[in-house]
């Protein structure tokens, strides 16, 4: 690993494309601004509806040639991270195909975590695994994901130029097995973007978040939603930048913010040598 600068993207996103890819576009260009090498946006940063992303759903486009009409959400990825030269990483895409190309049957989609590098290349795609499909004690009261989102199967690992990221998507958070083997896997960062009720976010999420740092000896990159996003809908918000040794870096409030973080590759070496977790399990 070597020393890089990041960015989280918290949003308000609602149900409009055009209206949120103009929002997120300013925010990723003062992330960029504040010298980030790598930039990351929230789930459903698009497309934020309590009927489902279906609608919004895009054909994949792997590498350049997406179109403003056909493929907004992927242009605009596509021509941020060109742009500013940056990598972005794009929390929750709703994508028509799965990974093989083949297309996902039914009023489904797959929602998908894309790494773009800083020439516009899709670099990574990983496929939410862990649907949201819950009772909470809030104003919706009930969530059911897989009504409108197919699951993906495989983890995943990036290879960028200062270090290796696991990508992960929400309500993976609460399950440690994919982090342990993301970790095992060679991951150093890893990235959580979300959007994270309200309710559950209050009671779990900087918990969730410091552990999964801290047991993996990982940086934790988390981009949450947070606002009033329906008159059902809140999210929790405080997006957070955390350390290896369960350390926040930086931490977001509620409604639209950039923080940023320099991730320091000694402080990861660090922790690994004198607490080589990943190196004692027994299990």
């Amino acid at each position: 690993m070597e020393d890089f600068c990041v960015g989280a993207v918290q949003m308000v996103s609602g149900d409009s494309v055009g209206e949120n890819l103009s929002r997120a576009g300013p925010l990723v260009d003062e992330a960029a601004e504040r010298g980030t090498d790598l930039v990351l946006l929230p789930e459903n940063f698009a497309h934020f509806s309590g009927r489902g992303s279906y609608a919004a759903a895009e054909p994949v486009v792997a590498d350049g040639g997406a179109s403003p009409k056909d493929h907004p959400i992927q242009h605009a990825l596509q021509s941020w991270s060109k742009e500013l030269g940056v990598w972005v990483a794009a929390g929750a895409v709703p994508l028509l195909d799965r990974p093989d190309g083949t297309s996902v049957e039914g009023r489904r989609h797959r929602s998908a975590c894309l790494l773009y590098d800083d020439r516009g290349s899709l670099r990574a795609r990983y496929d939410k695994m862990h649907l949201f499909d819950v009772e909470v004690e809030d104003a919706a009261r009930s969530y059911r994901e897989s009504a409108s989102i197919e699951p993906g199967d495989a983890s995943c690992v990036a290879a960028t130029p200062w270090a290796e990221l696991g990508l992960s998507i929400c309500f993976d958070l609460r399950f440690p097995e994919l982090y342990r083997q993301l970790s095992t896997a060679g991951a150093e960062v890893l990235l959580v973007p979300s959007a994270f009720t309200y309710t559950t976010g209050r009671a779990h999420w900087m918990t969730l978040l410091r552990a999964r740092a801290i047991e993996n000896g990982c940086f934790v990159i988390a981009a949450n939603q947070g606002g009033q996003h329906t008159p059902k809908r809140r999210t929790w918000g405080h997006s957070a930048v955390i350390d290896p040794w369960g350390e926040v870096l930086a931490e977001a409030g509620e409604g639209e913010a950039v923080i940023t973080a320099t991730l320091e590759a000694e402080k990861l070496a660090k922790v690994r040598r004198s607490m080589p977790v990943l190196s004692m399990r027994r299990l």
